[in-house]
């Protein structure tokens, strides 16, 4: 019987034993010890066992297997242009209508100065999105980002969402292949994960009817790998979805990563309802984000990494989850706005000596990384990166 095996994990040097009560998790195990790949069936076993504690083990076997104690953090800083949208997704506090009170966009020296000013550390990274702006050409986003390489030409600019590489080719009258060979002359490095929501038609419907579907926003991400451009995944949970939507979901991400090799990081996202349209649904609970977290290990074999993200879920969830499958915490953002429309309590960031600590009081080893996760070096506000 499996509960009375014992395993040697291959990154710490630790024995432990697995057992469970949960006859479905016992084939589950099997095969998550034999390095196999799990099975829709076996994602809705994961989500439905009463053993979270046993569906944590194994996703930290796997999380140990593929990075030992490490856990890594950046020093970035988020930029959000504009939040006019001509979207009017349900899941969305951040967006505004042109004109409407509380609507901005930025001029390009106001965004520049905002890439410059925060903390006093170099940071490495710059995360850039915002909102599908009706008006604003794509020369704007180009432009922006060619003013943020000339004046920061060691910093990483990671920019524009499948959704909006999408909407800037419709409205540029060019393919997707066009912009994105645009973007990258023009300075961009990698793409973030956002947008993708959750992919059944059902669900999108629901909350996000005004974007590119969930196929869409797969074949965006097939061509911005093509074009040699390394991109995040997300997923967002905890609102009018149910458990087949979640496997679903997490299985055509694994489909097209077994294509082209070219997303880096997965990041579930907790829903926050509040100021959205959908404001009556609860907010997710700690227990559902760290089971997120562990299925998302389990079922996205060959995703590098697992991300918990710890602005949306606190910093005291983000450190449970690195014993639940994840090894990323994010960075220190300096000033979020997205989530932080919606309702959340968490810090806009955090220094870097916090995320240090962060990790260490979780039993980690901390790893400063770029983007592309290469070790960086730091002296004072500089910073090497290893090649």
């Amino acid at each position: 019987m499996i509960g009375d095996d014992v395993i040697e994990t291959t990154g710490v040097d630790e024995r432990r034993p697995f057992g469970t009560d949960d006859d479905r998790l016992k084939p589950i195990a099997a095969r998550v010890l034999a390095g196999e790949r799990l099975s829709f069936e076996d994602g809705l076993a994961l989500y439905g066992s009463p053993d979270i504690l046993a569906v944590g083990w194994l996703a930290n076997y796997v999380r140990e297997r593929m990075h030992g104690d490490l856990a890594y953090f950046n020093v970035n800083r988020h930029i959000n242009p504009t939040n006019v949208c001509v979207a009017a997704c349900r899941l969305c506090a951040f967006g505004r209508k042109k004109g409407t009170e509380g609507s901005y966009t930025m001029a390009l020296e106001q965004a520049w100065e905002t890439a410059a000013s925060g903390y006093s550390e170099a940071v490495t990274e710059f995360h850039i999105v915002g909102g599908l702006h009706p008006d604003l050409p794509l020369e704007y986003f180009l432009d922006l980002v060619r003013g943020l390489k000339e004046r920061f030409p060691l910093v990483h600019i990671k920019a524009f969402t499948m959704v909006e590489v999408a909407f800037l080719a419709r409205r540029a009258k060019l393919s997707i292949p066009q912009t994105l060979e645009r973007m990258k002359e023009a300075g961009v490095d990698s793409c973030p994960g956002g947008g993708a929501e959750i992919f059944s038609d059902r669900v999108r419907h629901i909350i996000c009817d005004h974007k590119i579907d969930g196929s869409e926003w797969l074949d965006t991400a097939r061509m911005a790998h093509q074009a040699g451009l390394k991109s995040n995944a997300t997923m967002l949970y905890g609102h009018v979805e149910n458990d087949e939507d979640r496997v679903d979901h997490l299985l055509k991400l694994r489909e097209v990563q077994d294509e082209t090799h070219g997303f880096q990081t997965f990041i579930p996202l907790a829903f926050h309802p509040d100021n959205t349209a959908l404001g009556f649904l609860p907010r997710t609970s700690g227990m559902t984000d760290i089971r997120q977290i562990a299925v998302s290990r389990l079922l996205l074999d060959n995703f590098p990494h697992i991300k918990a993200y710890w602005q949306m879920m606190t910093a005291q969830i983000a450190q449970i989850a690195l014993r639940f499958g994840a090894d990323d915490v994010d960075g220190t953002v300096i000033e979020e706005k997205i989530y932080h429309d919606a309702g959340a309590t968490t810090p806009q960031g955090m220094r870097r000596q916090d995320l240090v600590r962060l990790i260490t009081e979780a039993g980690r080893v901390p790893v400063e990384r770029d983007t592309l996760y290469r070790a960086v070096t730091r002296t004072e506000d500089s910073f090497t990166v290893a090649v």
